[in-house]
């Protein structure tokens, strides 16, 4: 690659990488800044409420991971050979199936928003908050659905910068309306929820402005493909989604697990950490989304000194804000811990020692990710798969046995989990022969 295509490639990537990491910001302040202005208008048991609705949540990014992460790069691949009727007729599929999807669960929240929320938490106290706040998000869904997937397909035709504008407006209004809805409707916890999602909507809105432009690539067309596309959409974006099929079944058994060793207090200090994994996760998903849609188009155009260029960009950028992230937390637990409203000196203590575990915490499982999104990338599909899996069911017997056996080293357990992964990741790599070098010399 000469100098020029570097500092080119070199804008582009901070281009896309600056609109994920927006983008991203969608789901992470949404949960973030509702827990916070919850956790001071409401009380603890809102910001508990929120946590234990993380599972559905979670479940609706699953089912548009599939959808818009496979699409996505499937649509990448396609735009880099210049297949353009291909990617219009994928990119069709992906936004009717996003669509279909949020509709059901639509239909479900009006009809069995109460039992749903009965198998999220068992706890009485928290069980109303907890179906009011499901209710409307379920209710909401297609909106979470389409601002997912259409934010992914306007940031491959080209448009990185209008999804980060639309995203930034989205939790803008997001923040505006939960303080109106909260603390001058007096809406309770329902307002939090509504406010996320007319700031979807908003979002939405000004996405669809794309696809105005005439040099736009992408539009619906029912040509170019057939349905048996959706086993191509579905195979790509199999190892993101059951990462996330595996971290929703982990957010779900984690809750009852810490529900059930350290009580009421202690899901209340558990919230505040997996508020923290969102602060990660910003910086990483945002990454890896932009290193998925840019990836995608640079091996479509075989240009493998690109993709390793992006590869080391992405990687260095992964590193510096881990880092970051993790200083401040162990130097500013208090400052967090009180941002989401804990109070008393037994509850703020609590809080900055599980902060400062999860903090060293998150970054293997943080590595771990990106691994994985590599190996999909360069289609290692099995390894790939394997690395999903291992992402969160490895958490789940770990975090079973310290609640069971050693309830007071319970924040250690996603450290240790992390750990055994890489351990295990690392001895199947060598074993299998695999070699990343190789299969990058091949495109």
């Amino acid at each position: 690659m000469n100098t020029f295509d570097r500092k080119e490639l070199n804008s582009l990537f901070w281009k896309y990488l600056s609109s994920a990491i927006l983008i991203t910001l969608s789901g992470a302040l949404g949960v973030i800044i509702d827990s916070m202005i919850v956790g001071h208008l409401i009380g603890g048991d809102g910001v508990s409420a929120i946590n234990l609705n993380s599972t559905m949540i979670q479940l609706l990014m699953t089912i548009s991971l599939i959808i818009a992460s496979g699409g996505g790069m499937l649509v990448g691949y396609a735009l880099g050979r210049k297949d353009y009727q291909r990617a219009r007729y994928i990119f069709t599929q992906s936004m009717l199936g996003n669509l279909a999807v949020g509709l059901i669960f639509t239909l479900l929240g009006i009809f069995y928003a109460d039992e749903i929320a009965s198998i999220l938490c068992q706890n009485e106290a928290l069980h109303s908050m907890v179906r009011d706040y499901l209710r409307i998000v379920m209710l909401g869904a297609p909106a979470y659905m389409l601002m997912w997937g259409i934010s992914t397909m306007i940031s491959v035709d080209g448009s990185p910068r209008l999804a980060s504008i639309a995203i930034v407006i989205d939790n803008v209004v997001n923040l505006i309306l939960d303080v109106v809805c909260i603390k001058l409707l007096g809406m309770g916890i329902e307002g939090s929820s509504w406010a996320t999602v007319i700031g979807h909507i908003v979002g939405i809105v000004i996405m669809l402005l794309h696809f105005r432009g005439s040099n736009r690539v992408l539009r619906l067309s029912f040509k170019g493909g057939s349905l048996a596309e959706w086993r191509d959409i579905i195979s790509q974006g199999a190892p993101l989604a059951v990462a996330s099929i595996c971290l929703t079944l982990l957010l779900f058994t984690s809750n009852k697990m810490v529900l059930s060793a350290v009580g009421r207090d202690g899901i209340f200090v558990f919230s505040v950490c997996m508020n923290l994994l969102q602060v990660y996760n910003l910086f990483l998903a945002g990454t890896c989304r932009s290193l998925q849609t840019l990836g995608a188009v640079l091996i479509g155009e075989r240009n493998r000194d690109g993709v390793r260029f992006v590869f080391g960009k992405s990687l260095r950028f992964i590193t510096m804000a881990m880092i970051a992230t993790c200083i401040y937390v162990w130097v500013f637990p208090t400052s967090i811990a009180t941002l989401f409203g804990a109070e008393g000196a037994e509850i703020i203590e609590e809080c900055c020692y599980a902060l400062r575990i999860f903090a060293i915490s998150f970054i293997p499982f943080c590595y771990i990710y990106f691994v994985m999104i590599v190996f999909k990338l360069l289609a290692f599909n099995r390894m790939s798969l394997f690395i999903s899996l291992l992402l969160s069911l490895t958490v789940i017997p770990v975090i079973s046995l310290m609640a069971h056996f050693a309830p007071e080293y319970l924040w250690y357990s996603y450290l240790v989990a992390y750990l055994i992964e890489i351990a295990v990741i690392f001895t199947v790599y060598k074993v299998g022969r695999m070699d990343i070098g190789t299969r990058l010399a091949t495109l």
